[in-house]
């Protein structure tokens, strides 16, 4: 059903679940229903983000994030939760939190109807290595943060993996390679042993949890996915081997490339960058290798999920959806496959494969109202006021019909 084109029909909801799909001309309604009309628009999933960042502010600089006490990180997700919300963004896969508990706290206050915003799975900060993303001392001074916990060793990382679950996160975020942005760890470096990545993952199978990684290298990927890492980020310079164990693993992993950063950078970056720091950074061969890797990977099946990276300067929360013109104009991938990847997809790597991400019998009713067609025109779920209706678990969060 999920590649049908769109047809005219009626979709029927009782409490948080979608009870019938039926095209026109449907049944007589029940006479208890209150009925939406919606005018000819265009009734799909709610999106699904799949690397969150709720508890950053725009952020131009990490070391600042980490500057951010944890009364007024809680508020800046907070207000982060309600705009995604309003984006039409119903669930989100966190890919950090700010503050070891962040997260926690605002998936337990959504839970329990305290703050609107997305059903989230809650990440731990970054987990990295000295010299690695996110660590940001120096000699002469020892104790800057960021958004990172800096670790060095197996049983670091086995300590602090299972003090961060016991504080209740879902997710273990691990730092495997480097970033543009660290230049004595660049993009196609491994940073972390596997040693590390395998001391987090025993403690995090050992409790039933799942991991994250950022993994921009081959090496990284590989790592990611020899140790059950179930989301991986980036992934900008898989190499065929590691193609090739992605595709051995289809079937339980997902690649979220979060193009939005590099691709904005890369090409509509002036307000931020000079040409010469394009060029420096290597934006465009960064965007050009994420491509090639991502066309591959498509032709594959490994499941490509949409969103990312959205909160720091040059890619402001609210844009999240920018992600799937990206992977139509950069990775070939057809509107219906970009759309998939932030719906369809993101159910299934929220673990909710036959209940999330689609419009069909049984599946919890997360549903969008857009004025227009996402298809011919992806764009379209970026203008908030061409969402007239956001359904989250059966219920308005905001209507306009």
């Amino acid at each position: 059903m999920h590649r049908r084109r769109p047809f005219p029909g009626e979709v029927l909801v009782e409490g948080n679940r979608i009870v019938e799909v039926v095209r026109f001309p449907a049944r007589a309604t029940p006479d208890e229903a209150a009925v939406v009309d919606g005018r000819g628009a265009t009734l799909m999933p709610g999106l699904v983000e799949s690397h969150a960042h709720l508890s950053i502010d725009n952020a131009d600089d990490l070391a600042k994030i980490g500057m951010v006490p944890p009364e007024e990180t809680t508020l800046i997700a907070v207000r982060n939760a309600k705009l995604y919300l309003d984006c039409g963004i119903t669930s989100c896969i966190s890919a950090a939190s700010a503050k070891p508990r962040t997260d926690v706290v605002i998936r337990n206050a959504i839970q329990k109807g305290e703050i609107p915003g997305p059903r989230l799975l809650a990440a731990s900060p970054w987990l990295t290595v000295t010299g690695g993303l996110g660590d940001m001392r120096t000699q002469h001074m020892p104790h800057m943060t960021s958004m990172a916990i800096t670790l060095d060793g197996p049983e670091q990382f086995r300590r602090v993996t299972r003090e961060l679950i016991r504080e209740g996160v879902d997710i273990i975020k691990l730092v495997i390679s480097g970033d543009t942005f660290v230049p004595h760890a660049p993009s196609h470096s491994t940073v972390m042993s596997e040693s590390e990545v395998a001391a987090a993952a025993e403690v995090v199978q050992a409790h039933g949890k799942r991991m994250s990684a950022h993994a921009r290298s081959a090496g990284s990927v590989k790592l990611a996915v020899k140790y059950g890492v179930k989301v991986i980020y980036h992934a900008n310079f898989a190499d065929e081997e590691a193609i090739d164990l992605l595709e051995a693993s289809k079937d339980w992993v997902f690649v979220s490339p979060n193009l939005g950063f590099t691709a904005t950078a890369a090409y509509n970056g002036s307000k931020w960058f000079t040409e010469q720091q394009v060029q420096e950074f290597g934006f465009r061969d960064e965007l050009a290798a994420a491509a090639r890797g991502l066309k591959e990977l498509r032709k594959r099946g490994i499941r490509i999920l949409g969103g990312g990276d959205y909160g720091f300067f040059v890619t402001p929360h609210g844009e999240n959806a920018r992600d799937i013109q990206h992977l139509i104009r950069y990775c070939d991938f057809t509107p219906m496959e970009a759309i998939l990847s932030m719906t369809k997809h993101g159910g299934a790597a929220m673990d909710l494969p036959n209940e999330l991400g689609q419009i069909q019998p049984g599946f919890l009713a997360d549903l969008l109202l857009v004025a227009g067609d996402p298809l011919a025109d992806p764009n379209v779920l970026l203008d908030r006021s061409k969402l007239l209706a956001v359904v989250k678990n059966g219920e308005f969060h905001r209507r306009s019909v």
